[in-house]
């Protein structure tokens, strides 16, 4: 048997994210959503971010994959700044690539953003990105509270 206030508790937490709103994260400092989804949607304390490619903001493709990891994560900072995030509240990040043959020259990228803070990570080779992009990002960043 569960001890009531964990019921109550758990019955509490539920009617909450019942009642939380979807909303969505834009900036101009990043590239557009190139179909009908958003840069990020926030939900309560939860930043999601959609798969950033590395086009900066005029819609240039960065080419090769340092400067492809390197605007990726620039795009990704920008839209968790205008949620009021940084890359600390970062907790998960999905990493898709062309070639995993690439994997240590973005590893050495990323970890120029994430030396101290080591989130959860996936990364998955993937046959093809939008607009020959070789990388694409996406993360989960949580607000403390």
């Amino acid at each position: 048997m569960w001890p009531g206030s964990f019921i109550t508790k758990f019955i509490e937490d539920r009617e909450e994210f019942n009642t939380m709103s979807h909303t969505a994260i834009t900036t101009t400092k990043a590239p557009s959503a190139i179909g009908p989804y958003s840069q990020a949607i926030a939900l309560g304390n939860t930043v999601y971010t959609s798969g950033m490619l590395p086009i900066d903001a005029e819609g240039n493709l960065k080419e090769g994959i340092i400067d492809q990891t390197h605007q990726a994560l620039k795009n990704l900072q920008a839209v968790l700044a205008e949620a009021g995030l940084s890359l600390e509240d970062v907790v998960k990040t999905s990493v898709f690539m062309t070639d995993l043959e690439q994997f240590q020259q973005m590893n050495e990228v990323y970890s120029q953003y994430f030396s101290d803070h080591h989130p959860a990570r996936t990364t998955v080779e993937v046959s093809k990105l939008p607009r020959g992009a070789r990388i694409e990002i996406e993360l989960i960043a949580v607000k403390r509270i």
